[in-house]
């Protein structure tokens, strides 16, 4: 069987966002930011329209998706130390000693254990397949996405789809 890739990665798929990870359960970074660039990988059998997915698709679907996270903080909901909980207008965030109060409006509240690279492309990994299976799209074989927090530093999540 055939089988073709498609990769978009351009230069307005990015999000800059403010974010902190835990490591190994007793240390936390500062809180610091990054401009993250997002790039999109397909791969399938070609259409009836003889593409494997169309790159407004992907383009406009993968820019929503970065939109969530663009000049946010990123925090994760899913971590065992770093405590995030909504109150009212607000978020707090907490690990250990250190705490943190953010308007709701500038936080992207991420369901991730981490709000590492590797993680943020999970999630927009995720992200992107729901979008694609309300749009109907079916097929693909595999997708992959790549979370570059800094030149020549990037993550990749890659995850094989039914195809049907």
């Amino acid at each position: 069987m055939s089988s073709y890739r498609i990769r978009v990665t351009k230069d307005y798929l990015t999000f800059a966002s403010g974010h902190f990870i835990s490591y190994e359960g007793h240390e936390c970074e500062r809180l610091h930011g990054h401009n993250y660039r997002v790039g999109v990988t397909v791969e399938g059998p070609l259409s009836p329209s003889q593409y494997v997915l169309n790159f407004v698709t992907v383009k406009r679907t993968m820019k929503r998706l970065t939109d969530e996270l663009d000049h946010r903080v990123l925090l994760p909901t899913q971590n065992p130390v770093i405590q995030v909980r909504e109150e009212g207008n607000e978020v707090r965030a907490s690990f250990k000693e250190r705490r943190y109060v953010f308007p709701r409006d500038d936080v992207a509240l991420v369901p991730i254990a981490n709000t590492t690279a590797e993680l943020l492309a999970t999630h927009l990994a995720r992200r992107f397949k729901e979008e694609l299976e309300a749009m109907g799209e079916r097929g693909l074989t595999a997708l992959e996405i790549e979370v570059e927090e800094s030149t020549g530093q990037s993550a990749f999540y890659r995850e094989s789809l039914d195809g049907g």
